[in-house]
């Protein structure tokens, strides 16, 4: 089979080839893989080559997946096919087609299938099903990872370019990990989920599964946008992918990690530190306690109860219709009163303020997607055990409002699939994706199970999205640097670092903590060039964030080495007296590592 990497799918729609083409070979290589636990229902051939022909003519401006291959996760609505949400007597035909899918259809990707899951989104293991337990792309004697197993294996297999998930506890990266693919998990609301089968509805967000971060971005790109009438959709900064010169951080401290034994993934683990060090980036220690704490809640606590709500008439009409192992974890709800739900809701608001503290130290907390792997006859032994092992480092997650994304490691030594999850705070998803992109390169797999190299420099940004506004920082807004979290916060996005032209001083102004430079322009020939970062702020956010900015500081126009004039920060004159010129150093990070402040590597 091809190369479906968007990139490469769009080069050979320039030279020649059909979409009515490409159709046919994508359902040539879902026969050849022969593996019926994939897909529960797909698109008829004719039907998907009329999509085809119905796109026009080849317009990757107006329609960035055009001509592209996807699939859906059976819980998900696709107009006239059945949702079965892994559930033959819950299925029904969908009068409408969800948000999400819809977008992407209007942005011209093509559906080939929906695929098989856990049922009702509840596992992570992908065999809790009624219908064939898809293989593990990568060995088959390992679980395929769920809740959406289907998709994943769909992607890893090379049979289309992305699929849709969706992730509570971890379905989005774990069967990533698992088959060896990138699994993007956005911030919670930023993809509709209107016309997804709940499993709880306050945490459900539409996971995105690719070969590489580049082309999970591209779909998400299109997926991403508020949704009035979902009552849980917000308006979510999107940004532009790409890697500050600095970041900060956080990985598991000793006590945190949890391998059960496991010495291949502890080794899998160790590999992906090293390659985390040759980013050159500064890292810190996280005790992962209150992280862990919160797991806890989702299963061993009120929040079954929402998946209970999901399907309750159906479980309290039909209980014999649901998968035993479904059916156990659900009904544990009746145990759980209403006063246990806000016990529950009142220890959530605790350890979110027990963990809000941690970014302000960092800007990514990365971990193990999973701390161990499992084979099917694992499960067949103990449904149970392994599937709350896989949650390890993944179900905190939506509880907390992070974002976040898998990405493919260092095999094991034992030849099996490993990877990484890069975390952050909600809003951060191109500052996840930047990041993931270089992992993934430093890791050097294969694409999934195909044969298929990584791109290189697939990490590159693309520019700042329309109607963003640049702004040149300075001191300690920058990468890594103390209020770099104030940038972010607001949807800021790194877009390159710079120069500015030999017009400026820059200043070491009085106060803090935090330090902060001040940059003054002076009179030509008596200024330096200045080192400093251009990031991207949506209007919206560049108008809060200039109106929070104190005297003496101020935004005005910077004229850069390379020519251009964005806005940025500089000082008032008067502030400069008296303060220590520190031009001769060439920017506030070199002063900082000169002269004892915390030292921070770089790029």
């Amino acid at each position: 089979m091809r190369s479906l990497l968007i990139d490469e799918l769009h080069a050979a729609y320039r030279t020649g080839l059909s979409p009515e083409s490409l159709i046919e070979e994508v359902f040539d290589a879902i026969d050849a893989a022969a593996d019926p636990g994939i897909f529960i229902t797909l698109v008829k051939p004719a039907e998907a080559r009329k999509a085809a022909r119905a796109l026009g003519p080849f317009d990757p401006v107006g329609k960035p997946l055009w001509g592209v291959p996807f699939a859906v996760k059976d819980n998900i609505d696709v107009e006239g096919m059945p949702t079965t949400a892994g559930c033959p007597d819950f299925a029904a035909v969908a009068k409408s087609t969800a948000t999400v899918v819809q977008r992407l259809i209007d942005a011209g990707a093509l559906l080939i299938g929906k695929t098989n899951l856990d049922q009702f989104a509840t596992g992570l293991v992908g065999v809790r099903t009624p219908y064939p337990v898809p293989r593990n792309a990568i060995d088959p004697e390992l679980v395929p990872g769920g809740s959406s197993s289907g998709s994943a294996v769909a992607v890893a297999r090379g049979l289309v370019s992305f699929a849709l998930g969706t992730d509570t506890a971890g379905s989005g990266r774990v069967p990533a990990v698992l088959n060896n693919i990138v699994g993007l998990k956005p911030s919670l609301g930023a993809i509709s989920t209107r016309g997804v089968v709940p499993a709880c509805r306050t945490l459900d967000c539409v996971s995105i599964f690719a070969l590489t971060s580049r082309d999970a971005w591209c779909a998400y790109a299109s997926a991403a946008a508020f949704d009035p009438i979902d009552p849980y959709s917000r308006t979510m900064p999107i940004g532009t992918p790409a890697l500050p010169p600095a970041l900060r951080i956080g990985v598991p401290d000793k006590s945190s990690l949890e391998f059960f034994e496991d010495k291949d993934a502890a080794g899998a683990w160790a590999a992906a530190l090293e390659d985390l060090a040759s980013l050159h980036f500064s890292t810190t220690r996280i005790d992962l306690a209150p992280f862990r704490a919160t797991a806890e809640l989702l299963y061993a606590g009120p929040w079954v109860a929402e998946r209970y709500q999901a399907i309750r008439t159906f479980i309290e009409d039909t209980p014999h219709a649901l998968h035993p192992v479904t059916r156990k974890i659900i009904s544990g709800a009746t145990d759980y009163s209403a006063a246990d739900a806000f016990a529950g809701m009142y220890r959530l608001a605790e350890l979110k303020r027990a963990t809000a503290g941690i970014w302000n130290d960092i800007d990514v907390l990365a971990v193990p997607t999973i701390p161990t792997v499992y084979t099917l006859g694992d499960l067949d032994a103990d449904p149970i055990t392994p599937n709350s092992r896989l949650g390890t480092y993944t179900n905190f997650v939506n509880l907390l409002d992070l974002c976040a994304l898998a990405v493919p490691g260092r095999f094991r030594k034992d030849g099996r699939p490993a990877g990484v999850t890069l975390i952050a705070p909600a809003g951060r998803d191109a500052l996840l994706n930047g990041l993931g992109a270089r992992l993934h390169e430093c890791a050097g797999v294969d694409l999934g199970a195909t044969s298929h190299a990584i791109p290189v420099a697939e990490a590159g940004g693309t520019g700042v999205p329309p109607g963003w506004i640049e702004i040149v920082l300075v001191g300690a807004h920058m990468s890594g640097l103390p209020l770099n979290h104030e940038v972010s916060a607001l949807g800021g996005t790194f877009v390159r670092s710079a120069r500015t032209a030999a017009r400026y001083c820059l200043f070491a102004l009085p106060g803090g903590p935090p330090r902060r430079p001040g940059m003054l322009r002076v009179s030509d020939g008596d200024g330096h060039r200045i080192e400093v970062e251009v990031w991207a702020l949506p209007a919206e956010g560049f108008g809060r964030f200039v109106s929070a900015i104190p005297p003496p500081l101020c935004i005005g126009t910077v004229q850069l080495e390379d020519g251009t004039q964005p806005k940025g920060f500089l000082v008032e004159a008067q502030a400069t007296e008296g303060a220590e010129n520190i031009s001769g150093h060439g920017g506030w990070r070199r002063y900082l590592e000169v002269t004892g402040g915390k030292p921070l590597t770089r790029r």
